[in-house]
């Protein structure tokens, strides 16, 4: 447990000397030896340090470029570490008369890279916000030194002080529910400050890339979180966002360099970050108008992206739009830049341990750039894997980002892709009365149809809600509507991933703000009256979802019939919808009623993966089921069994 709270002591000191050059920062402030890329960049921060030289006195190290970017607070020092072993070494920087020494560690690495094993379609993803799932220690709610802000939970878009700690101490109910993997939404520093009641307590602007939020906690709680959810078999999903930083970041006050953003020429109208004429909502400064600000918006259409018959315009501004005025548009097609970040998530890897890493916003950063930070990490770490965010409802669109799809000329090296075809199906047929064609679960039935075109199917995430849409129950509490879907999303070839407290029936709609389906869980705050953390605080109903869940859960973990087992689904049949696995002598059926009324599973029909099994055993219950007659079902019922 030491070693947890010594790794992140910045190894990074300047020996002074009579005229010193000013050196603020270096990033990353360590690095380790024996990675299979030997280029290292170092990004210096520093008042005129633009203009220094650089030496290094290390053996096997040596400086194979310096690059002097415009802005004259920025050096780029490349070393080249092939060969060198772990410890300290000395870099000299000169300037004119003036003279810097400073030390920088090359650390030992845990693991080969190869060690690495990321998320697969064994786990069950159970993504949560840390600022609304738990507080661990009021001390950090609100803090001196941070860009102004307020921690308010009566506000549903304003922080409220959930951390990293908080959700440390509620690892064994991770335990009990029977998820295997956690995914937190982004936990680095977003230092921007409240604008008209809203905050970056969502965490998806980026201020400090190589910090933890201080309102979360330190990187030291991040790591002690990682190394005491893996002692509990719990796998951690890193959030990052490769398309845009946070407005607050200091290169938006000092761009490095005059295509460090795309359309950068907007901020020309805006002199300094926290100018009070910035219009965050419409991206215009004082004076201007829609016809004179050079403000890019993105279009948020990702068919450009691959659309072979796209517009130029089209294409410029899916890509190079800005996401939102304050979350400012990275060019990864910089090298540095792409540089700069691929290194970022390796850092990450190297130091806390994490599981994988979802990308956000997947498909609006530059393709080419995005896959040549993942072919990076696949030589790495090949083992490892990173979900991309790619929001479209076609499965031919999100097949074709998939790692080596033949749907595409350029590979993406992407090995997970998030299958919002499901959600979008999955979202229409809880509303309808499944028929013989269209509706109901005919439109999941019409979506797994196309699982050819993807290269690897159980290398697909699917979910039936997250943070960015209605959460499945809406504003309602229909339970038998949301068995069926996780019964669905549990037991198809996908990676699974649940949305905090849906377990214990958290709803709510978008239609007034996000932060109506990102409210805090119950019992994760000091003076709720309401805890779902425990069976003794949970309602009735809340604990009859919970333990529903948790059975099924529990029935899946480590189960090669799902994980492994051939699929075989039959196109539903008098509103019946039935999905088998197999996997050596093992059978088990997802059977759905998607109508409102009675129905009747037809034995007969299904004979090709039943037989000659006449029984079968009930996974939530336990019960025995006859299957020697035709099955009454009753409206909406989910059965899920195992033959015997």
């Amino acid at each position: 447990m030491k070693k947890i709270f010594l790794i992140f002591s910045l190894f990074l000191s300047v020996v002074s000397v009579s005229a010193q050059v000013k050196i603020s920062r270096v990033e990353p402030a360590f690095w380790y030896a024996g990675m299979k890329d030997a280029s290292l960049q170092l990004m210096v921060y520093g008042k005129g340090v633009r203009t220094a030289d650089v030496e290094v006195d290390y053996p096997g190290v040596r400086v194979d470029s310096i690059v002097r970017l415009d802005s004259p607070n920025y050096l780029l020092v490349y070393l080249n570490l092939q060969g060198a072993q772990p410890g300290t070494m000395a870099l000299n920087f000169k300037n004119g008369g003036k003279r810097a020494r400073m030390k920088y560690e090359l650390r030992r690495r845990e693991m080969a890279g190869e060690e690495r094993r990321g998320f697969d379609n064994t786990d069950v993803l159970y993504m949560l916000m840390p600022d609304r799932f738990a507080n661990g220690s009021s001390q950090n709610d609100q803090l001196k030194g941070m860009n102004a802000y307020v921690c308010d939970r009566t506000q549903p878009s304003l922080r409220h002080g959930g951390d990293l700690e908080g959700i440390r101490r509620h690892l064994d109910y991770f335990n009990e529910l029977g998820v295997t993997a956690l995914w937190l939404t982004p936990v680095l520093e977003n230092n921007s400050p409240d604008a008209n009641g809203y905050s970056t307590y969502h965490g998806y602007a980026t201020t400090d890339y190589y910090r933890v939020d201080p309102r979360f906690g330190t990187n030291e709680d991040y790591a002690r979180l990682v190394g005491e959810a893996h002692a509990k078999g719990l796998r951690v999903v890193m959030d990052m966002i490769f398309n845009h930083c946070g407005f607050e970041h200091p290169w938006v006050k000092d761009m490095p360099s005059k295509d460090w953003f795309n359309t950068p020429e907007w901020l020309s109208e805006v002199q300094d970050a926290t100018d009070s004429g910035l219009d965050r909502n419409t991206g215009m400064a004082s004076g201007a108008s829609a016809q004179t600000s050079k403000y890019l918006q993105t279009s948020y259409k990702l068919t450009p992206v691959l659309d072979p018959y796209a517009s130029k315009v089209d294409l410029r501004e899916t890509v190079d739009g800005w996401f939102v005025p304050s979350m400012p548009d990275l060019n990864q097609r910089n090298p540095h830049v792409i540089k700069y970040l691929i290194q970022n998530s390796e850092w990450w890897i190297e130091t806390v341990g994490i599981d994988g890493i979802r990308m956000d916003t997947y498909p609006y950063a530059d393709r080419e750039a995005m896959s040549l930070w993942l072919k990076t990490l696949d030589s790495e770490y090949p083992n490892f894997n990173v979900v991309g965010e790619t929001w479209v409802t076609e499965p031919a669109y999100t097949a074709s980002f998939q790692k080596d799809s033949r749907l595409s000329t350029d590979n993406s090296y992407l090995k997970t892709v998030m299958d919002f075809s499901f959600f979008d199906k999955l979202d229409k047929a809880k509303r309808e009365e499944t028929d013989a064609w269209w509706n109901g679960l005919n439109r999941i039935y019409n979506s797994l149809v196309y699982d050819y075109l993807y290269e690897d199917p159980s290398h697909v995430l699917a979910f039936i809600e997250n943070h960015d849409t209605d959460r499945f129950l809406g504003n309602g509490q229909d339970t038998l509507a949301l068995k069926q879907a996780y019964a669905l999303l549990l037991t198809i070839n996908r990676i699974p991933q649940l949305y905090y407290g849906t377990e214990v029936l958290m709803k709510g709609t978008k239609e007034v703000t996000d932060g109506n389906v990102r409210k805090d869980f119950p019992g994760g705050f000091a003076g709720d009256k309401h805890d779902c953390f425990t069976p003794q605080g949970r309602s009735e109903a809340e604990n009859a979802m919970f333990s529903w869940l948790s059975r099924l859960l529990h029935w899946r973990q480590g189960n090669p019939l799902v994980t492994k087992g051939r699929q075989t689904q039959f196109i539903p049949w008098k509103g019946v919808y039935v999905i088998a696995r197999q996997y050596e002598d093992r059978t088990s059926l997802t059977i759905l009623n998607g109508t409102t009324h009675d129905a009747v599973l037809e034995v007969k029909r299904y004979a090709e993966v039943i037989r000659p099994a006449r029984k079968a055993v009930d996974v939530i219950t336990g019960r025995e089921v006859d299957l020697g007659a035709n099955l009454s079902l009753s409206p909406r019922q989910t059965l899920i069994v195992e033959l015997q």
